[in-house]
């Protein structure tokens, strides 16, 4: 779970989450609803690869 702990800091602000790789979307997202909900205007976020789900060696 995520919690942001100064909100006050957020408020009306806009948001830009980095994030190494994106496999589902789900931990982006989940972060995003968090900031959002502690009061930033807008949340956009920069993946720097996407993971295609399987593993090979």
């Amino acid at each position: 779970a995520f919690v942001v702990k100064h909100s006050q800091c957020l408020k009306g602000r806009h948001v830009f989450l980095v994030d190494d790789v994106l496999t589902s979307g789900a931990t982006a997202a989940e972060v995003a609803k968090v900031v959002r909900a502690a009061g930033a205007s807008s949340v956009d976020i920069l993946v720097v690869a996407r993971g295609t789900g399987t593993r090979s060696l």
